[in-house]
């Protein structure tokens, strides 16, 4: 059974566990972004923002030169996702997911509380929050959120059946898509209908990670050995070419049914560097595995697809390659940044890849450097130094 609530009233609450935490200064805080007449000025700056989160930070940026627009103290580590509304960038804090409003730029009060912020999915006319804890899935109108006035629209919260690092997401007619699992391991999805009642169930997906929106609503959910995909009331499995096919991510375009997933070959490679890609159909139901060329490897981080549908990979070779998501042949390569070697750990900064419009920003850690690269062209339009070394970041046009 659903239930709706109302969550700012846990706002105040969520706040000052935030502002308690020994790493984090209090929301809004120690910033650096403009006040008074020139906060008005800043905040008529048309264009992308991005947001960079450093150690015990946050920058956002925009304009056409990528100038600073607000500095925010926040945690040492924080995850960057855009809410889907052209206004807020999703801060996962220790306190839960905490709204960075871009355009003012202000890092607002407002938290979503979460025991464990997990994943955030913006499909079709919904936001949806996953709490990793407790296996919850929260869900708002997007639109609601882009025009908040110091609280938070009502949301609907699915509860969760077993808590495990999980992900959810809401289709346009408000069928219900979340993964399974708990202690013992993730092992498929579950689909609920409108009203929330169970529909269709998978479980031959070990370890499902990552989802998906494809073309026709069609998604797809990573797995040890394959994907599941979703298609009008069905879930079908496609399998890897190899024992072990790891997929985690999966990168869309919703004009296209082709999507280009992450791919491990190996479960006891070190590191965090992959070598190979998967291409799925979903409209066909295919899966091919296809080997980067040599040099060219990447991390989870890498991957974002660009307005014409191609997807773009930030390789350790310090170009960025485009990628025809058909065949997975590389179409175009271009220096961006000097050669990098693979993080020790997942959260260490290293290069990552977003795009917005026609625009993808990479970052550059080695530099504390923020290359943006026009699509269109395949030139690079500028290099801007940052004043912190970048690790997270998200884009929104």
């Amino acid at each position: 059974m659903n239930r709706t609530v109302r969550i700012s009233a846990l706002v105040g609450v969520a706040a000052l566990a935030l502002a308690g935490c020994s790493s984090t200064a209090a929301p809004g805080g120690a910033s650096t972004s403009p006040s008074g007449d020139a906060a008005a000025e800043t905040a008529s700056v048309d264009g992308a923002r991005v947001a960079i989160g450093y150690e015990g930070g946050v920058l956002v940026l925009g304009g056409d030169e990528l100038e600073v627009l607000g500095d925010f103290d926040s945690e040492d580590f924080i995850r960057l996702n855009s809410a889907g509304d052209g206004r807020h960038i999703m801060v996962t804090t220790s306190a839960g997911f905490q709204l960075l409003d871009v355009r003012q730029p202000e890092l607002t009060d407002l938290v979503v509380p979460a025991a464990t912020a997990g994943h955030v999915v913006v499909h079709g006319d919904t936001t949806v929050l996953y709490d990793d804890a407790t296996s919850d899935t929260t869900i708002f109108d997007t639109a609601e959120l882009a025009s908040l006035d110091g609280s938070l629209p009502e949301s609907e919260v699915i509860p969760g059946v077993e808590a495990h690092h999980g992900v959810s997401v809401e289709l346009e007619d408000g069928t219900l898509l979340t993964t399974v699992g708990g202690e013992a391991g993730r092992t498929g999805i579950r689909v609920l209908d409108a009203d929330r009642t169970e529909i269709a169930t998978n479980a031959d997906c070990p370890g499902v990670h990552g989802e998906g929106t494809a073309e026709g609503e069609r998604v797809v959910f990573g797995c040890e050995n394959g994907a599941l995909i979703y298609d009008g009331g069905e879930i079908t499995k496609v399998t890897s070419p190899d024992a072990y096919g790891r997929i985690g991510n999966a990168y869309v375009s919703e004009e296209s049914p082709l999507v280009v997933m992450d791919y491990k070959d190996d479960p006891d490679a070190e590191g965090y560097l992959l070598r190979n890609i998967a291409l799925v159909d979903t409209a066909s139901k295919t899966l091919e595995k296809v080997a980067l060329p040599a040099g060219v490897e990447y991390t989870f981080r890498g991957v974002a697809r660009g307005p014409a549908g191609e997807a773009v990979l930030i390789g350790t070779d310090g170009s960025l390659h485009w990628i025809d998501p058909a065949d997975g042949s590389i179409t175009k390569s271009l220096p961006v940044i000097d050669a990098w070697e693979g993080p020790a750990e997942w959260q260490a900064a290293h290069p990552a890849v977003k795009v917005a419009g026609d625009i993808a920003y990479v970052t550059n850690p080695a530099d504390s450097e923020i290359v943006a690269v026009d699509l269109t062209t395949g030139e690079i339009a500028q290099t801007v130094k940052l004043p912190h070394v970048p690790n997270e970041i998200a884009a929104i046009s």
